[in-house]
């Protein structure tokens, strides 16, 4: 097997066996891949965001000699087809769930370990309370349900330990998520680009209080920017297209379903209580808390979910 040399620590770089881009509709085309070993246990990475896109180091957490590895880029992001920046026609929750049912079937996969982060997490939960029967693990982290509740504490709550960064970001006239997506609408770039670039600082603002935060400074926008930004105001002003709380409310769907919760109690973003209440609602759920991390990846963390996905290899 290709071990990392220590525990906690990645497994080497690996490149795909396979890819392409899947036609699922709606004029739309999603990017997979495949790595790992083409027979082994089936694996699927769902990328936080919305829009954020799979990278290469996602592959990593997995023994290569034990799983397939699938990662794909959501609607509208990455290398999928139309990108954000043209078009949100035909992008909710449900397109992206029906999307995943349509990657399996196309791999030919009968069951699969899910795992991802943040918004991965609240994509992984949804698809497996709808299809419980094509689950078997379920590995997840900075948990998040994508209740109205958990956003506006995220861009307007948090703002209390901020005042002079959330003056800031509300400086447009906007102050909510809404208003947020109605200006990365709007036919001027300078106002998309504007926009863009206020609501990625107060991404970084919220999380600058993490141990080994970087420091802050305002990151050029780009295309991939432009996506990610337009993606999360779009899913977010809509909670998701989600019922309030229902995420949690059907948790009991997910019975006979391991699952490892991995949280950081320091997560400003995503305070621990939605974890927390998850592993109430979850029969069987495992909840891991670190202490000493937020919302980002952590040394502890990070060896808790190897553990985890070496555990389900077995």
């Amino acid at each position: 097997m290709s071990r990392p040399s220590r525990e906690g620590e990645l497994y080497p770089p690996i490149e795909p066996h396979a890819h392409g881009l899947l036609d699922v509709g709606d004029g739309h085309r999603i990017y997979w891949e495949t790595s790992g070993n083409p027979d082994g246990k089936p694996a699927l990475v769902l990328h936080g965001g919305p829009g954020q896109g799979c990278v290469p180091g996602m592959r990593r957490t997995f023994d290569p000699a034990r799983y397939r590895i699938v990662l794909t880029d959501q609607r509208g992001c990455g290398r999928s087809r139309p990108h954000a920046t043209e078009s949100l026609r035909h992008n909710t929750t449900d397109h992206l769930v029906a999307d995943l049912e349509r990657l399996r079937e196309h791999l030919g996969i009968e069951r699969w370990l899910l795992t991802g982060g943040s918004w991965g997490t609240t994509l992984a939960l949804v698809y497996a309370e709808r299809f419980p029967e094509r689950v078997s693990e379920i590995v997840v982290s900075a948990i998040s349900t994508t209740r109205r509740s958990e956003i506006d504490w995220l861009y307007r709550g948090a703002g209390r330990f901020f005042p002079e960064e959330w003056a800031r970001f509300t400086l447009g006239g906007e102050d909510d998520v809404a208003g947020y997506a109605r200006l990365m609408a709007d036919p001027d770039p300078a106002v998309r680009h504007r926009a863009a670039a206020a609501w990625s600082r107060w991404e970084d603002v919220v999380l600058s209080l993490e141990p080994g935060a970087p420091p802050m400074r305002d990151e050029p926008v780009d295309d991939a920017a432009l996506a990610f930004v337009r993606l999360t105001t779009h899913y977010y002003a809509n909670a998701g297209w989600l019922e309030e709380g229902a995420v949690i409310r059907d948790a009991g769907r997910l019975a006979g379903i391991p699952g490892v919760l991995i949280h950081g109690r320091l997560d400003l973003s995503c305070p621990v209580t939605t974890a927390w209440e998850l592993a109430q609602a979850w029969p069987g759920a495992e909840l891991l808390v670190d202490d000493h991390s937020g919302h980002r990846a952590s040394d502890v963390k990070r060896a808790w979910k190897l553990a985890a996905l070496d555990r389900f290899a077995r």
